[in-house]
């Protein structure tokens, strides 16, 4: 992530709490007025795991 993306985005999602503490870390302005939410799926999925995909999808719904 980069702080272009940061800026961007209206709402960032993430899996873990460390993720949201590195991106608050790493981009403290650009996240203070943001939604950051942590959607409590441990990162320990490969990319386009299929149960992956139908937890974000379950965690995601209300946002969709």
């Amino acid at each position: 992530m980069n702080e272009k993306l940061v800026n961007w985005a209206d709402v960032i999602f993430v899996m873990e709490r460390r993720h949201r503490d590195l991106l608050q870390q790493r981009f403290p302005i650009a996240t203070a007025e943001k939604p950051l939410i942590v959607l409590g799926i441990e990162d320990d999925y490969q990319f386009g795991d299929a149960e992956l995909i139908e937890l974000l999808r379950e965690k995601l719904e209300e946002y969709l």
